[in-house]
């Protein structure tokens, strides 16, 4: 069996960048941990961030992984390089995809960012789109109840819509044109901001370009499947297997995934 990918988040939010890793290579395995027990990452200081990002890197590096996508954004901010230069595989984040996919939908410079806490007072969103284009406007928000609703599993019903329109009041009159949705919880509410704000603003997730940039590496270093092989993809939680399930299986379109209960740090 061939190595897999592995993919890492705070919670489920991560499994938006799965689900299009897997669309985009579907000759690829996935082995995923979502440290939901201790979601969510963006209130807590960025040693406790720091901890436990690596408390999943090494379990998926201990996995045989032959490369690691860190989809969380916040930790993505906090330990990114960290790891990059401990690790001989390849690990990549989900910033700058997300960022490279907001300055080619932009049509006027204005781009609105959600995430959590600790990602909005990182800038690294505002950093990265300075460096691809020094002439956007930013306009980053906090959505501190966002992953909460998430993981609750109440994405998609009144109370969601609720607190999305309580929030999303502030980017009214900034004029945006693209929104970027800076944490991977975020997709999962993304019908309902789309209706909130209307067609005129384009709203983008960093999973599909994230998934790019895994095949552009993995084909490089001429890494890929080159054949459908038997699927093992993993799916790994700390907390609730049956909530992560729940909702893992809805986003997945897939009612038999191999769901495991796990006790971190593992080394």
């Amino acid at each position: 069996m061939s190595k897999a990918i592995g993919v890492m988040d705070s919670g489920i939010g991560g499994l938006t960048v799965a689900k299009e890793i897997m669309h985009q290579l579907p000759n690829e395995n996935i082995v995923y941990v979502g440290d939901t027990a201790r979601c969510p990452y963006g209130p807590r200081p960025s040693s406790e961030v720091k901890e436990y990002t690596w408390e999943m890197a090494r379990f998926l590096y201990n996995q045989q992984i032959k490369m690691l996508v860190i989809a969380c954004n916040t930790a993505t901010a906090v330990v990114l390089e960290e790891i990059q230069t401990a690790f001989d595989i390849p690990v990549i984040g989900v910033i700058s995809p997300g960022a490279r996919s907001a300055v080619k939908y932009t049509k006027n410079d204005r781009i609105g960012i959600l995430g959590t806490s600790g990602t909005i007072k990182s800038k690294a969103y505002e950093t990265s789109l300075s460096h691809l284009r020094p002439s956007i406007e930013t306009f980053p928000l906090a959505c501190p109840k966002f992953v909460p609703l998430v993981e609750s599993g109440e994405h998609a019903g009144s109370m969601a819509k609720k607190i999305i329109a309580e929030t999303l009041v502030q980017l009214k009159n900034t004029n945006i044109d693209t929104l970027i949705l800076g944490c991977t919880h975020y997709p999962l509410l993304q019908p309902i901001i789309e209706q909130y704000l209307g067609p005129s603003i384009t709203v983008i997730s960093s999973g599909d370009e994230t998934a790019r940039e895994v095949s552009a590496i993995l084909a490089y270093r001429n890494e890929l499947n080159a054949r459908h092989e038997k699927k093992e993809n993993r799916f790994y939680t700390t907390g609730s297997s049956k909530i992560f399930g729940q909702v893992a299986r809805q986003w997945l379109q897939n009612e038999e995934l191999n769901i495991q209960h796990v006790r971190l740090p593992r080394n």
